[in-house]
């Protein structure tokens, strides 16, 4: 897909990303990560109210599908060409739901959707990944629930590293010495790549260090979702492999000729 694809008359493409009311990092870390693009493509972002992450009815409501789609239907008016919920919530709550949300989405606005889950899998999928490692800030429930939802898809997560907190904007806090470490630890097991699950994580502009550390390719959710976001609306991300292996990988759903 790209800006002739979906039918619009502007040579920039336009990416909306919704995003959790007190996330602070992935506003600052997506612009950073797109900048070598220049004009190409731009980003814009919506918020709808995120505070708590947690498996409770209270925590799990803030993801009912209405607020989502009202706040992505004030984004629709920026005449977009994509729209992506730049969050992580169907790791634990099921892959099924960021399907549905993108259906509703693409029903509502007539704008192609997508995630960073989807495009996390799209990314596991275009290396073959069968074994992961696993760093998040979330509370032991939530880290469980997300490794019984790979199993499921049939991937193993052989090592995971997770900050026990609660609180959404408390995750932007926790230090890029603190996700350094965690990587490393997640890294003895040799896991095929390690996953960094949050969006308000700081982990996007560590990626590329950590790999030639740790001799592992090192998926941050920022990171994947611009990557999946961009090859949905046909640019490829070669120029930005200083930033991580995600860049270089092509999902499967482009055909090269």
């Amino acid at each position: 897909m790209n800006a002739n694809q979906t039918g619009t008359d502007h040579d920039v493409v336009r990416i909306g990303m919704l995003t959790p009311s007190s996330n602070t990092v992935l506003e600052p870390e997506t612009q950073a990560l797109i900048g070598p693009l220049g004009s190409r493509a731009t980003v814009h972002f919506g918020r709808f109210r995120v505070t708590q992450i947690g498996l409770d009815a209270a925590a799990d409501s803030q993801f009912a599908l209405e607020p989502i789609l009202s706040a992505a239907d004030l984004m629709a008016d920026a005449k977009l060409d994509l729209i992506a919920w730049n969050g992580t919530s169907a790791s634990w709550r099921g892959f099924d739901t960021d399907d549905r949300l993108c259906r509703e989405i693409e029903a509502r606005t007539g704008i192609p959707a997508t995630s960073s889950i989807l495009s996390f899998n799209a990314a596991m999928a275009a290396i073959g990944l069968r074994r992961l490692g696993l760093v998040t800030p979330y509370t032991s429930d939530v880290q469980q629930a997300i490794i019984r939802t790979y199993a499921d898809s049939g991937i193993e997560v052989v090592s995971e590293a997770h900050a026990a907190r609660r609180d959404n904007h408390s995750f932007a806090e926790i230090t890029s010495e603190q996700v350094k470490d965690m990587c490393r630890h997640v890294a003895a097991a040799r896991p095929d790549a390690i996953a960094i699950v949050c969006t308000n994580m700081q982990g996007a502009r560590l990626a590329a260090a950590l790999e030639a550390e740790l001799g592992i390719p090192v998926f941050d959710s920022v990171a994947v979702t611009l990557w999946g976001c961009l090859h949905r609306c046909g640019i490829l991300t070669h120029g930005l492999r200083s930033f991580g292996q995600v860049f270089e990988l092509t999902p499967k759903w482009v055909t090269t000729v």
